[in-house]
């Protein structure tokens, strides 16, 4: 079962301490091998490098930190090759909360050894304190593929900050997915559950900056999300319609509830989202997401209106797209289809559903090329989406 802390930051936490000692069989041993012998022979006022260094290390054993930062610094002047003294820095100023100067001395540690997954994952961890979202998020995402993730508690740590770096960039629905994956490994931290809350509310804001009004809401939501995740659904029912009656009018509450029902409730998920629009009534997602429901029910027909206004709020929103070209597809206007479902291609090249009703469309037309073409996308699309996921 995988624990995340509330605050997974201080350098001296087992999460640092593992990637650290990762780092260093990584580089033990094979470090001053590499560094040009005119650099380790530099010296300074406090004396040659291998002073400076044998020092730094002195400092760091010893827990006198600022002195250690200060030795790591001169050394590496000296010799910039050193990546096992940048490590040691970036973890330090980590420690410290100084992100900016770990995620300097991360950086040039990774120009030296630019696969190491724990770095990228800690310099991830800097640029979201520092508010570099994208950043963070490349870098969370690229040392996963590259194994750090491979211990649960360092999986958890890591998923935590991509779900928040996810809500901070607006993509709601992506971070829902990975607070998904926190919630049903038993990870229910009142961090956890915040963030679950804020991006089931679309608010794109931290756990650790909720305002003081929406603490309340926040909280409730997330809750009653972590239960229906959890698989009790109907205690998650009964918790939602109680922000329901405490929050009558909040906007995305019937959405997320709905959005957390499509795969298995998807009866219920329709009337939520109807529900949804009965209190924000323009809302391309919510909109194209019924028109989705529907249509899964095989009423097309029916979806086709929804699918409509979700094109009309929002002509860049691939779902909106998607479900347009579908529909028309299901009714008929094969022709018709395929501008939306090229649109929808455009702008998510990667999603499965539109080569599926575009494998359809090319057929009906009797282009069989063009249909091969997509179907095999399709299987190589599906073998891709059922590879397991060894990180969780």
């Amino acid at each position: 079962m995988i624990r995340v802390r509330d605050t997974p930051r201080r350098g001296s936490s087992t999460f640092i301490n593992r990637f650290s000692q990762y780092a260093c069989v990584l580089v033990a041993g094979c470090i001053l091998l590499t560094a040009p012998r005119s650099l380790v022979a530099q010296t300074t006022s406090d004396g040659t490098f291998a002073d400076l260094s044998a020092s730094a290390d002195s400092a760091r054993e010893a827990g006198d930190v600022a002195r250690a930062v200060q030795l790591y610094e001169k050394a590496v002047q000296l010799n910039p090759q050193w990546a096992l003294g940048w490590w040691y820095l970036g973890t330090l100023q980590y420690g410290n909360d100084a992100y900016g100067a770990a995620t300097d001395a991360l950086t040039h540690y990774l120009a030296l050894t630019p696969k190491a997954a724990p770095a990228l994952a800690l310099r991830g961890q800097c640029e979201l304190e520092l508010g570099q979202y994208a950043e963070s998020l490349r870098d969370l995402e690229q040392s996963i593929a590259l194994g750090a993730a491979n211990e649960a508690r360092n999986a958890g740590i890591l998923y935590f900050g991509i779900a928040r770096d996810l809500t901070k960039l607006g993509r709601f629905e992506e971070s829902i997915a990975q607070y998904t994956v926190l919630i049903r490994h038993g990870v229910r931290s009142n961090e956890v559950v915040n963030g679950l809350g804020l991006a089931g509310l679309h608010m794109a804001t931290l756990p650790r900056d909720i305002q003081a009004g929406q603490q309340e809401l926040v909280a409730a939501t997330g809750q009653a999300a972590a239960t229906v995740l959890s698989g009790d659904f109907s205690g998650g029912r009964q918790q939602f319609e109680q922000v329901f009656q405490r929050f009558p009018a909040m906007a995305w509450l019937h959405y997320f509830y709905g959005y957390l029902l499509f795969e298995t409730h998807p009866r219920e998920a329709i009337a939520q989202f109807q529900e949804e629009l009965r209190i924000a009534p323009a809302n391309a997602i919510v909109h194209a997401m019924l028109a989705w429901g529907l249509g899964m029910q095989g009423d097309y027909a029916a979806a086709l209106p929804d699918a409509q206004k979700s094109v009309e709020e929002n002509p860049t929103l691939g779902l909106a797209q998607l479900v347009l070209g579908r529909d028309q597809l299901e009714t008929g206007d094969v022709k018709g289809s395929l501008a939306h479902l090229e649109t929808a291609l455009g702008i998510e090249p990667q999603n499965l559903e539109v080569h599926l009703a575009l494998a359809k469309a090319w057929s009906e037309l009797g282009r069989k090329n063009d249909a091969r073409r997509e179907r095999l996308q399709c299987l190589a699309l599906a073998e891709k989406r059922a590879a397991p996921d060894a990180n969780m």
